[in-house]
């Protein structure tokens, strides 16, 4: 075997191993031991994976903020989740990217893994009753009043 074909064999097989808890849309969302992402009654929540090297991160942000504005009231909570191996990257990042939102920290990417998250920013729409409502991967300036309509409308439907 060559080193390519070990390698190859090496990211295939932690793909796998992370498809074990793959987030599904209907499904409810596993446990993911980050205390932050507990849905409570009449709340939505709006979780989204990045790390500070992702420079589409950077322009997620900003939404972000004002999704969390917008929408706090209606019931929506924003948590982002770091899965930077040093928390000092993650808090220069914040620090020219500030989050008016909650951030949460998963150093060791363990909840990444168990929702088999691939792409820099991930995120999901989580209902009240702690289902999996939509997922996107990616983010583009392009995109913010698609995915907001998308919550909007899960968001009323509930109601």
């Amino acid at each position: 075997m060559t080193i390519n074909s070990f390698f190859i064999v090496s990211i295939a097989l932690w793909l796998q191993i992370g498809q074990v808890g793959a987030v599904e849309v209907g499904k409810p969302l596993p446990g993911l031991g980050i205390d932050t992402i507990q849905p409570t009654k009449g709340q939505f929540i709006y979780i989204d994976y990045w790390a500070s090297w992702c420079g589409p991160c950077r322009q997620s942000f900003p939404w972000m903020n004002a999704l969390q504005a917008k929408y706090a009231t209606k019931g929506l909570k924003v948590v982002a989740v770091n899965v930077d191996a040093k928390r000092a990257d993650a808090d220069k990042f914040l620090t020219h990217t500030p989050a008016q939102f909650t951030v949460a920290y998963d150093p060791q990417g363990d909840s990444a893994k168990k929702l088999a998250i691939k792409t820099m920013p991930t995120s999901m729409l989580i209902s009240p009753e702690g289902k999996v409502l939509f997922v996107h991967s990616g983010f583009r300036t392009d995109e913010g009043a698609s995915l907001e309509e998308k919550i909007a409308s899960a968001m009323s439907n509930a109601n």
